[in-house]
C-alpha cells in the first residue's frame, strides 16, 4: 500500500512539474521592475528606473527639504556621474521652522519625450507632506549619450505636477 502511494505521489510531482513547464511556456515573458523605498527617522530613500538599466537612487532630508538624486555609471569601474538636487520645502507649502512629515515613493511614468537634448526620465518620484496636504511628482532631465559617455553631470531635479490632497489644515500635536 504505501509504494502505491509513493508511486501515486511521484507521478502527481512530475505532472505537476510538466503542467507548470507548459503553463510557464506559454506566457508572455514580461521583465519585472523593482522600486525599493525605505525610510530612517528624517531621512527618506528610494529608487526609479530613469532609463533602460539606469536606475536613480533619491535621499530627502526632512529637516532641509532637501531632494537629491544619483545615477550609477555603466562605464568601469562604476561610479555616481549624475547629480540632481531640489529643495522642495517651499513647492510643498512647507512653513518655514515648522516640522515637515514627509511621504516619498517612485513610480513608472511615460512622459512624451521629444527631439530635445535632455528628456524626462521613466520614472518620478512622488514626494508627500502630510501637514501641508500637497504631493508633488519630481523627475530629472536625461540624457542617455552623455550618461554613456561617463562624463560628470549636474542638474536640478524638476517639479511635474503639484497638487493637494487634503484640504483640511493638520496641525503638529
Amino acid at each position: 500500500m504505501y509504494h502505491k502511494i509513493r508511486r501515486n505521489q511521484l507521478a502527481w510531482l512530475a505532472i505537476g512539474l510538466i503542467v507548470g513547464l507548459l503553463i510557464g511556456s506559454l506566457c508572455p515573458h514580461t521583465p519585472l521592475h523593482a522600486t525599493a523605498t525605505d525610510r530612517f527617522e528624517n531621512f527618506a530613500i528610494a529608487t526609479g528606473e530613469v532609463d533602460d538599466g539606469v536606475e536613480a537612487i533619491y535621499f530627502l532630508d526632512f529637516l532641509t527639504g532637501e531632494l537629491r538624486a544619483a545615477v550609477l555609471s555603466k562605464q568601469r569601474p562604476p561610479k555616481f556621474n549624475a547629480f540632481y538636487q531640489r529643495n522642495i520645502a517651499e513647492d510643498l507649502g512647507v512653513i518655514p521652522g515648522s516640522n515637515p512629515r514627509y511621504l516619498m515613493v517612485t513610480g513608472q511614468v511615460n512622459i512624451r519625450r521629444g527631439a530635445a537634448r535632455m528628456s524626462p526620465s521613466s520614472s518620478v518620484v512622488y514626494v508627500a507632506e502630510i501637514t501641508s496636504g500637497q504631493v508633488a511628482a519630481y523627475g530629472i532631465p536625461w540624457n542617455a549619450d552623455r550618461h554613456a559617455s561617463g562624463q560628470i553631470f549636474k542638474g536640478e531635479i524638476l517639479p511635474i505636477a503639484i497638487t493637494r490632497f487634503r484640504t483640511a489644515a493638520v496641525r503638529d500635536q
